[in-house]
């Protein structure tokens, strides 16, 4: 920087020596003004981050005129800023040019001012020591400089080489500090991502007590405003991920420098912006960075080249950002679409889960990629697009059948665990592989002792869920070997698991004795009623009274459980208006079939139809009174959704198995109605299907739907006669 000082007088000695104090002081404040003031964070002892004006060390030369008597002024003045010197020195008369050279003292850890002798002498912060250095005029001052204050550069990458601990780093610091700061920072992170959990909890409480870490924290937060904005968002990522607290002044100033120098911007820094946005709790600076992030994806998204940068700025982007931005977004995705690898398509399906944007065209086209290239899928990535089709409500029955393929054809070399997990996924989804499942109760048979307590309860749920073991050939022997291996946790199972287990076996009609007896003491009944979660312990009793009495329990059947009464089953809020209608078409009117109605242990049913044994002829409600019950076979007709049935089949998931199992066990006859099906059929169609749902098939005769229209016109009992379809 080059500027001119103004000529002195040439009067008197003491009006020169004003006249050079006077024109030294003007020339120190035009300086005053190249430094911009910055606003940062100051934390207070609450905890609380209050923002406040905070000059940088020039702007204190407004205040010149109260500090002239201090005798380390000039210490004070060029300690950090600029060091003067003058090609002729000061004169009296005419005019001197001066050479302004720029020292930031943010970059070394020296003081630098001049002694009496115009010598510049170097204050090593840490260790105290002197040195002066001539400042002649044929030597250039930068030479100077470079060769007393300035230390070698050294990358994060070499730091985190030759050091092997985060105090390692800061001693380095401590010998020989560079510019910039993060990358000390960025080698401690990358030092620290190579311990263990328990190394890393010891070398951090190290690092904050050593004694050089204060420093090179203030040495950051000096060097925020002229270092490169990535290293600025590598240092920021790196001191989160250390452990440093986000309210400090060290972590909400370097926010706040970021969110001002957000437009320095390229395709790295919106990666590694990203990262930082994702690691980073929420507070207000950190939600104004969110929003000008969000801002700066809007008006740059076309520009972006990269894919592996697109990725990672959808997952940044937040669940609730406006739609707009994720559809345009969406749309940047699909042109890059040709160039996805298959990394790309594994990861799209986190991605979106991760913005909660359900792109069907994206996830259909990266489906077909990862089932193309199946082989050799690592399970964490199988892992992550079953979560991801979880959490977006993506049911693709191909992709589901194709990873549950190929982890049963490589079952052998999968640990039980991993297969486990994937499978609780499935059950998440409604999704049931017979073969996977098959496979994984043959190795639960063969190798019970690998089962502990979690593992037991999640195959208990999963099996009970997906209605699995109904039909299943070793159903006792797995059955028996998961009582045994619960028996065996008994003596420190909790109440509340022990309830879970026993639900399930309770889904599954298999009712082992020993934890049953265990359950239905009085002590672990009381704790289940009076805990946190008692509507759900509730409900889960009531079942399991329920199951106790109507199920084939020959060894419990006269426990009696003392419930609090559960609410009664509501209907459904919009009951299926159009089953009505085609009931009351083929019936013969609404005389024929009840609606809504509530049975004993808590069931409901859509409607009830009572007709003979045979099930030949429906009987109107007004003639049932009078005969006999054993001459009269009750009809119930369950309208269930989609989410009653195993995903793509018609096998019933296992609370709707119970159901049927208990009613059928109450005298009725079950039929299912599937709602989304009926939705889809004409009035006709609809009456055709019932009709062969409730009748026998030796009761359908050939022109049963037009006798039966007109029988339905004169409003009579309709009797079908024998006819095989």
């Amino acid at each position: 920087i080059l500027t001119t000082l103004k000529p002195f007088g040439s009067v008197s000695v003491e009006s020169k020596m004003n006249n050079k104090a006077g024109s030294f002081l003007w020339n120190l404040r035009q300086f005053s003004t190249l430094v911009p003031t910055s606003r940062t964070m100051r934390l207070y002892p609450l905890g609380l981050c209050k923002p406040k004006i905070v000059h940088s060390n020039w702007n204190v030369l407004n205040n010149f005129h109260n500090r002239m008597r201090s005798t380390d002024i000039f210490r004070y003045l060029f300690q950090d800023a600029f060091i003067l010197k003058s090609d002729v020195g000061f004169q009296t008369r005419g005019i001197s040019t001066v050479t302004a050279l720029r020292i930031d003292r943010l970059l070394y850890a020296k003081r630098l001012f001049f002694d009496s002798k115009h010598s510049l002498v170097s204050v090593d912060k840490f260790n105290g020591e002197l040195k002066k250095v001539n400042l002649h005029h044929e030597v250039s001052s930068e030479d100077v400089l470079t060769k007393e204050t300035k230390p070698n550069r050294i990358s994060s990458r070499k730091l985190s080489e030759e050091c092997n601990s985060l105090s390692d780093v800061l001693d380095a610091f401590t010998k020989a500090p560079t510019f910039p700061s993060s990358n000390y920072f960025t080698a401690m992170w990358t030092i620290a991502k190579r311990l263990s959990d328990d190394q890393k909890r010891f070398e951090k409480r190290l690092m904050f007590s050593h004694p050089a870490f204060n420093q090179l924290c203030e040495h950051m937060m000096r060097e925020a405003k002229i270092i490169q904005y990535k290293y600025l968002l590598f240092s920021l990522y790196s001191i989160v991920k250390l452990g440093i607290p986000q309210n400090t002044l060290l972590v909400q100033t370097l926010l706040r420098v970021t969110q001002e120098r957000i437009n320095e911007y390229d395709e790295i820094c919106l990666s590694v912006l990203s990262h930082v946005l994702e690691v980073m709790e929420p507070c207000k600076n950190v939600h104004v960075l969110q929003m000008g992030f969000r801002i700066l994806v809007d008006q740059q998204v076309w520009k972006i080249e990269d894919v592996f940068t697109l990725q990672v700025v959808m997952k940044c982007i937040g669940k609730d950002a406006p739609i707009a931005l994720k559809r345009k977004l969406e749309m940047k995705a699909l042109r890059e679409l040709d160039r996805f690898s298959l990394l790309n398509s594994q990861r799209m399906f986190e991605v979106l889960a991760a913005m909660n944007h359900r792109s069907l065209i994206l996830l259909n086209e990266c489906s077909k990629v990862v089932l193309d290239n199946i082989h050799g899928c690592p399970s964490k990535i199988i892992i992550n697009i079953l979560q991801s089709c979880k959490d977006l409500q993506y049911y693709n029955l191909d992709l589901f059948n194709g990873l549950a393929d190929y982890v049963a054809a490589t079952f052998d070399i999968w640990k039980l665990k991993k297969v486990l997990f994937i499978l609780i996924l499935f059950e998440n989804l409604g999704f049931r592989h017979v073969g996977l499942m098959d496979l994984f109760m043959k190795r639960i048979v063969e190798d019970p002792e690998s089962l502990n307590m979690k593992n037991i309860l999640s195959i208990l749920h999963t099996y009970s869920s997906l209605n699995h073991v109904y039909k299943c050939q070793n159903k006792e022997q797995f059955l028996q070997v998961m009582a045994s291996a619960l028996t065996g946790y008994l003596h420190s199972v909790s109440s509340e698991n022990l309830l879970d287990a026993v639900y399930s076996f309770c889904l599954m009609n298999y009712f082992p004795l020993a934890p049953f007896n265990q359950l239905l003491q009085k002590d672990v009944i009381s704790e289940l009623l009076t805990s946190d979660d008692m509507k759900k312990n509730v409900h889960k009793l009531h079942i399991l009274d329920t199951c106790l009495k109507l199920d084939d329990t020959v060894y419990l059947k006269d426990i009696a459980l003392s419930l609090p009464q559960l609410p009664r089953e509501l209907p459904p809020s919009h009951p299926n208006a159009k089953v009505a209608e085609v009931l009351s078409s083929l019936l013969g009117g609404e005389g024929y079939f009840s609606k809504d109605v509530h049975l004993p242990h808590s069931y409901h049913i859509d409607f009830e139809i009572r007709m003979d044994t045979n099930r030949n002829q429906v009987l109107p409600f007004s003639d049932v009174d009078t005969a006999s019950a054993t001459d009269i076979q009750r009809v119930a007709v369950l309208c269930v959704s989609r989410s009653a049935y195993c995903l793509g089949s018609s096998h019933p998931r296992g609370f709707l198995a119970m159901k049927m199992r208990h009613l059928n066990a109450m005298g009725f006859h079950v039929i299912l109605v599937n709602n989304w099906e009926m939705d889809k059929l004409e009035m006709e169609d609809a009456i055709t299907f019932l009709k062969t749902k409730i009748y026998s098939v030796e009761a359908l005769p050939v022109a049963a739907v037009n006798l039966q229209r007109t029988q339905s016109s004169e409003n009579q009992p309709f009797i079908l006669g024998d006819m095989h379809l």
